[in-house]
């Protein structure tokens, strides 16, 4: 494993918070869907395939289920009980869930509702927690728990699982790059990784030895955004010169960012989750200028997990007050 030391000469700080201004994103419109099934935590919703298709899962509630934000109808699939599913992906092969307490990754059929269970092996935990595509329709995907950072050959039924060198690093966000590299925060230390073509990890040190990046997100010339939710910051690593540049978020040490996604035009929001309500927070990179903060009308509890539907210029999250949200973009 080769490890990535970013220089402190490498990393600009922003020592005072950028207040709105003129080039700060607008506030966004938001509206939230109650979800009939209390106390079941709603969460990372994933946009389509098809019209007017939400999907999201109920990770206290053993379901993947539909929203249609047209006409508000929804519809539950239940899984097994146990099954703790932290995370969904869509194609049009059907839902992929996470089965983070039950160790699988699982594939819903819309139209029968049958299930096919990727079973995965080895020892330790295996808990199945953030997905995402590659380029051919297979999946990277990280285990907290398990320390690991693997990938589904989804047609034949194939894994390759990849070791955190680092102890207890807790493989958290990931997202996959238009090169079909995975880029994953670690959770419980001050490092981002990466898995290359050869199958080797990488690990990126932040230069904040407490620094806790949770969520992440990429643009397409490989700048990778995070949030690190321990010390209230914002943070720009690019890839090709490993210059790290950070910003502390409006709500400060007590903010604790989570939820994260760029929107079209590479500007990062994310979610203040120490606050209640809970804070939606966009940031234009030209100006470095925060937005106006955005209140989650049920407060949100925790807001999780945040996707980009470039269609409709929407945000998509899920909450802990039981509710799906979008926010549109203005």
């Amino acid at each position: 494993m080769k490890c990535i030391a970013v220089a402190l000469t490498g990393l600009t700080l922003a020592l005072s918070v950028p207040v709105a201004s003129a080039e700060a994103p607008a506030t966004p419109n938001l509206k939230e869907w109650n979800i009939p099934w209390d106390n079941t935590r709603p969460r990372d919703p994933w946009v389509g395939p098809g019209e007017n298709t939400i999907w999201f899962v109920g990770q206290a509630g053993d379901y993947v289920a539909t929203l249609n934000p047209e006409t508000g109808d929804l519809k539950r699939y239940r899984l097994d009980p146990g099954t703790g599913p932290h995370n969904v992906i869509a194609d049009k092969r059907g839902a992929f869930y996470a089965g983070n307490q039950a160790e699988h990754i699982g594939l819903l059929d819309p139209e029968s509702g049958e299930i096919r269970k990727f079973k995965l092996e080895g020892e330790g935990p295996k808990d199945v927690h953030t997905m995402a595509f590659d380029a051919n329709g297979d999946i990277f995907f990280t285990e907290q728990g398990g320390n690991r950072i693997g990938w589904l050959d989804v047609d034949q039924y194939d894994y390759r699982m990849f070791n955190v060198e680092t102890e207890w690093a807790r493989p958290y966000g990931l997202v996959v790059s238009k090169g079909s590299r995975p880029w994953v925060a670690l959770f419980g230390t001050n490092k981002l990784a990466t898995v290359d073509a050869r199958g080797e990890i990488h690990e990126v040190a932040l230069p904040r030895e407490g620094a806790r990046p949770r969520r992440l997100d990429i643009t397409d010339d490989d700048q990778v955004w995070y949030v690190d939710y321990a010390e209230g910051y914002l943070g720009r690593f690019d890839i090709d010169s490993g210059e790290i540049q950070e910003w502390p978020v409006p709500g400060g040490t007590d903010a604790y960012p989570y939820a994260m996604a760029l929107d079209d035009q590479g500007r990062p929001w994310f979610v203040e989750t120490g606050p209640s309500p809970n804070r939606l927070i966009g940031f234009d990179p030209q100006s470095e200028s925060f937005s106006e903060p955005a209140t989650i009308p049920s407060g949100g509890g925790t807001v999780r997990h945040m996707v980009f539907d470039p269609e409709t210029r929407s945000l998509w999250f899920g909450t802990d007050t039981n509710t799906v949200v979008r926010a549109t973009l203005r």
